[in-house]
C-alpha cells in the first residue's frame, strides 16, 4: 500500500490526474435572512454541536443579514471547494487514479501488446512497485493511454460507467458512496442562503462533470479542474471535441486562483480544502474586501476514514495547517466535528435501531 500512495503522489505532480485579515469569529445575529425552505430546522443535522458549526451558522446568518456590517451582497456570495479529501475521500490514493488503472484493464484486449510492456503490464498483473518504478515516463504513458483518444462524449460515457460499478479496494462500496455527508449539508446550507457553489480541484475536470452535478447538485459548468487540450473536429457534418495527448493546465496550487479568476471573475467570500494544495486558494479567498471564511477538513478519524496532514503523500496538509491556525481560520477535526462521515452510515444507524 505505501508503493501505492508513493505511486499516486507521483501521479499528481505529472497532472493531478489530469489533471489577510485574521478571520473572527462572528456572532449570532437576529436580523433579517434569506429563507430555508429546502434546509431542515438544523441546516447541518451530521454536524456535531462544537464551535466548528456553530461559526459556520454565525458567518451564513450575518453576511445574510442586510442590517449587519458584514452584509454580503447575493451576486457576490461565491464559495469555492476542493474535491479530493474535501467533498470525497482521496485514501489510499486519488480515485482517479483507479479509474486510469481500471481503464487500462478494459483496454487490454485491444493492446495485446501491453502484456509484455511497462506500465500497462504492471497494471495488469497489479504489481504496484513495478508500476511505481516506472517514473514520470511511465505515468505519462498511462495517463495519455487512458484519457486521450477519445471525444468528450466518449470519456464522459467511459467516467459514468465506471462511477456506477467500481469498488473502493477497502471500503468495498463505490466510489460515489465516499462522499461527506456533512459537507453535502453544507453545500445545501449555502445554496439555500444564495451562495453559488463551485468545484475548484486537481481532478481532471471532465473526469468530474461526468458524476459531480449529480453527486453534489453542481452543475457542470461551475466545476474547475486540471485539462487537457483539445481540439474542435466538424468530421463532416458531426461536430465534436477531441480529447488530445497534451497537458492545458494543471488546477493545484497557484493553479487555483489563476483559474477562478479566469472562469469565475471573482473573488470567493467562503473557500473550503484539505491541503496544501488549496492554500492559495485559500489565501485569494482571505484577500477579500468582504468578511470571508476559510474552511480546512482536517483527516482526524482513523476509524471511520483515514488520519494524516503533515506526513502524508496524499492530501498533505502542513503550511496549509500552521497559517490556519495564525490567521484564526476555521478547521473542521473529522473525528470531533462530524457525527457521521458518509451517507450510508445515516442508512446504517437507521436499521440498527430498527
Amino acid at each position: 500500500m505505501k508503493k501505492l500512495i508513493n505511486f499516486s503522489i507521483s501521479f499528481i505532480i505529472f497532472f493531478i490526474l489530469l489533471s489577510s485579515c485574521k478571520q473572527e469569529l462572528v456572532k449570532e445575529n437576529k436580523g433579517e435572512r434569506a429563507p430555508l425552505e429546502n434546509i431542515q430546522k438544523d441546516p447541518l443535522p451530521s454536524w456535531n454541536e462544537t464551535s466548528t458549526k456553530k461559526e459556520i451558522i454565525a458567518y451564513v446568518d450575518v453576511v445574510c443579514d442586510k442590517n449587519h456590517p458584514y452584509f454580503i451582497p447575493v451576486k457576490d456570495r461565491i464559495s469555492v471547494f476542493d474535491n479530493d479529501g474535501n467533498l470525497w475521500s482521496e485514501q489510499p490514493a486519488y480515485f482517479q487514479l483507479f479509474f486510469a488503472m481500471d481503464r487500462v484493464k478494459e483496454m487490454a484486449p485491444d493492446h495485446p501488446e501491453w502484456k509484455n510492456k511497462q506500465p500497462f503490464k504492471a497494471v495488469l498483473e497489479n504489481d504496484m512497485e513495478s508500476l511505481a518504478e516506472q517514473g514520470e515516463e511511465g505515468l505519462i504513458k498511462l495517463v495519455m493511454a487512458t484519457h486521450s483518444g477519445n471525444t468528450i462524449k466518449e470519456f464522459d460515457t467511459y467516467v459514468k460507467d465506471w462511477i456506477a460499478s467500481a469498488k473502493h479496494p477497502t471500503k468495498n462500496v463505490t466510489y460515489d458512496q465516499l462522499v461527506y455527508q456533512p459537507m453535502l449539508e453544507l453545500l445545501q446550507f449555502l445554496r439555500a442562503n444564495d451562495f453559488k457553489t463551485y468545484v475548484v480541484s486537481g481532478g481532471g475536470v471532465d473526469f468530474m462533470r461526468a458524476f459531480v452535478t449529480d453527486i453534489y447538485g453542481i452543475p457542470e459548468e461551475q466545476i474547475i479542474g486540471s485539462r487537457i487540450k483539445t481540439e474542435f473536429d466538424y468530421n463532416d457534418g458531426n461536430p465534436r471535441i477531441v480529447r488530445l495527448a497534451a497537458l492545458d493546465f494543471i488546477d493545484d496550487k497557484e493553479g487555483k486562483p489563476l483559474n477562478i479568476q479566469k472562469i469565475i471573475g471573482k473573488k470567493p467570500v467562503f473557500s473550503s480544502g484539505n491541503s496544501d494544495g488549496d492554500l492559495q486558494m485559500m489565501q485569494w479567498t482571505a484577500s477579500n474586501k468582504y468578511n470571508s471564511f476559510m474552511l480546512y477538513v482536517h483527516h482526524t478519524d482513523s476509524i471511520r476514514e483515514w488520519a494524516y496532514d503533515r506526513d502524508s503523500h496524499i492530501g498533505k496538509l502542513d503550511k496549509g495547517l500552521d497559517q490556519a491556525i495564525k490567521d484564526g481560520w476555521t478547521v473542521i477535526d473529522m473525528k470531533k466535528d462530524w457525527k457521521v462521515i458518509y451517507p450510508f452510515e445515516i442508512s446504517d444507524s437507521h436499521q440498527d435501531q430498527d
